[in-house]
């Protein structure tokens, strides 16, 4: 599996997953499709959050397919998607954390060194800091 199928989707394929989840600041906008209702503010900040899949399950390049550098590396599309799921406009999007344990966070490095060439990196820190940055957090 090389996670290709995380892009048409942001559903993750374990939903009951892993003791990870990534998340991403979102702006919403709730359209006014009735003639004389509407909300006001019409739009907020909410959190969004994505169980992270088990590594070496389906799902589990998330991080490879959707960051860089701790970053959304297509924040238009990450929108699309995030629009397409939630049913409603969004607006702005932006990547926060991996929120993950030590459990998590050890079996996502083996499995990053168990594939290490599919990253084109030397060190399973350099493909931690290429796709996630400093935004890892372990509680």
């Amino acid at each position: 599996m090389d996670g290709a199928d995380t892009i048409a989707s942001l559903r993750p394929t374990d939903p009951a997953g892993a003791s990870a989840r990534y998340v991403f600041r979102i702006e919403v906008r709730l359209p006014s499709t009735v003639e004389g209702l509407w909300a006001d503010p019409d739009r907020f900040e909410t959190t969004l959050y994505r169980t992270a899949d088990p590594p070496g399950t389906d799902g589990w390049l998330f991080f490879r397919d959707m960051l860089w550098r701790g970053d959304l590396a297509d924040e238009v599309h990450f929108r699309r998607l995030a629009t397409d799921e939630l049913g409603c406009p969004v607006e702005s999007a932006s990547f926060s954390e991996l929120r993950t344990d030590d459990d998590y966070l050890a079996a996502l490095r083996d499995e990053i060194a168990s594939e290490l060439d599919r990253f084109d990196a030397d060190t399973v820190d350099a493909v931690l800091r290429t796709y996630l940055g400093s935004s890892i957090h372990v509680r």
